[in-house]
């Protein structure tokens, strides 16, 4: 028999029966969409809370040198460059502590500003920290070489500009020099040491502060999996000769939990998704051996008319695969529907995994195999007289 008239004929009780034959599908539906909706939610769930953490930085080392080093041993001007060549890693960048102080104005006493520093500062420091501005702009290639500023939080509040007002240009006194506040950052308590911070260009620092261009902290981000590869390299990397003169922070507790949400799963919903297509897979089973009972004198017809028991046995297997495979395309939409409903009303990203909808597919048509197999076998078993006596 060719795969058309195979076809045909196992599509004959579907199109005779809609009613049941919507039914049985819809169990398989249910099943479908159930193993959709259990996938597809905990991973837009997770890749939500992810990028959350990400936010907070879980993948950045942080690089300095001990404070308790006797005489002690600054950073070297090139680090920056030689940790950038580490594979994983994929920014760094840097601040550097200045010996300048910094006042409201040049007859204020330096001792009414306590501690807030002043650092020369990379032009896209704030991509690593993740830090925002709250107003103003931050440092660029047109302000580097001039004397600009950008304070934290912290600093700002000190030294009372809180906000900067649209349009305003307050300056302040650094170093014996009149430096122009361009932007304020927001809080960041995850960076007190920024948060406290006046921050000025690279070039600016050396030309008007005296700075020797060591850089006093690194942030390193590299990718999350090799995080701890990458912080047993960074002293060796930094400073080839004195690796004891490096010290690295260990990476954060929000990359644990980043992690442990990455390799949680929910077996249970995976469970109850398997119920659902076991329960829609009996249905079908169920369906299959009643249209045999039902059909019996169509099975009898057609074996002598000369149909085989490989042609009668194809037939039911065929509907039952079919049943099963318009039930899963079915559960696929409704469970992608669903799941897009849901995951967007909660603002989360939309994560459709693939191999779920390609194995919930396979699934639903081997359960029809499955289901079909010993409905098809009965049927191939009747002989016409058998058939053709009830």
């Amino acid at each position: 028999m060719r795969l058309r008239d195979l076809l045909s004929v196992g599509l004959l009780g579907l199109r005779t029966r809609k009613a049941r034959a919507a039914l049985s599908a819809l169990g398989i539906s249910i099943g479908i969409a159930t193993l959709v909706l259990v996938t597809t939610i905990p991973a837009s769930s997770r890749q939500a809370l992810t990028e959350q953490l990400s936010a907070l930085g879980s993948n950045v080392l942080e690089v300095s040198s001990p404070t308790q080093l006797n005489p002690p041993v600054p950073l070297p001007p090139e680090s920056g460059t030689m940790v950038r060549r580490i594979a994983p890693v994929t920014e760094v960048r840097a601040v550097g502590k200045t010996k300048a102080q910094i006042t409201r104005s040049d007859h204020s006493d330096p001792a009414e500003v306590t501690g807030v520093s002043v650092q020369a500062s990379d032009l896209a420091l704030l991509s690593v920290v993740r830090g925002h501005l709250g107003s103003g702009r931050f440092l660029d290639a047109a302000t580097e070489h001039f004397p600009t500023v950008v304070l934290g939080a912290v600093a700002a509040s000190r030294l009372g500009f809180p906000l900067l007002a649209k349009g305003s240009a307050p300056q302040v006194f650094i170093g014996g020099v009149w430096f122009t506040v361009v932007g304020v950052l927001d809080p960041m308590p995850l960076y007190p040491e920024l948060e406290r911070s006046a921050l000025v260009g690279w070039d600016a620092a050396r030309g008007y502060l005296g700075f020797d261009g060591h850089p006093s902290l690194l942030y390193v981000q590299a990718v999350d999996s090799a995080i701890e590869d990458v912080r047993s390299v960074l002293p060796g990397t930094v400073n080839p000769e004195r690796p004891d003169a490096v010290q690295v922070t260990k990476p954060s507790e929000a990359l644990a939990a980043k992690r442990a949400t990455q390799t949680t799963f929910s077996a249970l919903l995976l469970g109850l998704a398997a119920v659902a297509l076991l329960v829609g897979g009996i249905g079908v089973a169920n369906t299959m051996v009643i249209s045999v009972l039902e059909r019996r004198n169509e099975i009898g017809l057609r074996r002598a008319l000369g149909a085989t028991r490989g042609h009668i046995r194809g037939q039911f297997l065929t509907e039952a695969v079919a049943l099963s495979g318009l039930g899963g395309a079915l559960g696929l939409v409704l469970g992608v529907g669903a799941a897009a409903a849901y995951v967007l009303r909660q603002h989360w990203p939309l994560v459709v995994q693939p191999e779920t909808l390609i194995g919930g597919l396979a699934g639903a048509l081997l359960i029809g195999a499955f289901a079909g197999v010993y409905p098809s076998m009965r049927a191939a078993r009747l002989t016409p007289t058998e058939a053709l006596a009830l």
